[in-house]
């Protein structure tokens, strides 16, 4: 008699896609989310009608956690959102922590810029400010260049390299 055994999954989720949504979420993110489900990988993408506030929501840490692999989308505005740095910072967490694999694509950004966290990866920007003086938290600012740093180490593509 055959068994019928498989192995339980281990995942929600085969990706948890990470993206800036004013800047990618109606042309890149919409055609890289089509092509992943229309192959039968089950992807988390945030919906508009999540609670929207100064921080990450408790569900999106939960489906981070819950995501094999990240999709971290860095484009120009990635890092003046206090919402996309607190989810790369606990995506590089569990990178660490439950060997999830990330995936970094620069998207019109270069990696150098992500690294050294020059141009639009300043994280002194108004917003970085306004979020130190509303929440108190000063070392924050260290978690997510640590966080910026780290993710533009791995290895990844390079959107300028493609057409």
């Amino acid at each position: 008699m055959a068994s019928t055994w498989s192995p339980r999954r281990r995942w929600k989720y085969d990706v948890f896609l990470s993206f800036r949504g004013e800047d990618t979420r109606e042309t890149f993110i919409c055609h890289l989310y089509h092509a992943l489900t229309a192959k039968g990988i089950i992807t988390f993408i945030d919906d508009e009608s999540l609670e929207r506030g100064s921080t990450i929501g408790p569900s999106l840490f939960t489906a981070i956690q819950d995501s094999s692999i990240a999709l971290v989308v860095l484009s120009k505005n990635f890092a003046s959102s206090s919402w996309c740095l607190d989810e790369l910072s606990k995506i590089i967490q569990c990178k660490v922590e439950r060997r999830q694999i990330v995936i970094p694509i620069f998207y019109k950004v270069s990696p150098s810029d992500v690294r050294y966290q020059n141009g639009s990866f300043q994280l002194r920007t108004v917003e970085v400010r306004e979020h130190e003086e509303v929440y108190g938290d000063k070392d924050q600012l260290k978690v997510w260049s640590d966080a910026l740093r780290r993710v533009s180490h791995l290895s990844g593509y390079d959107s300028r390299k493609y057409g």
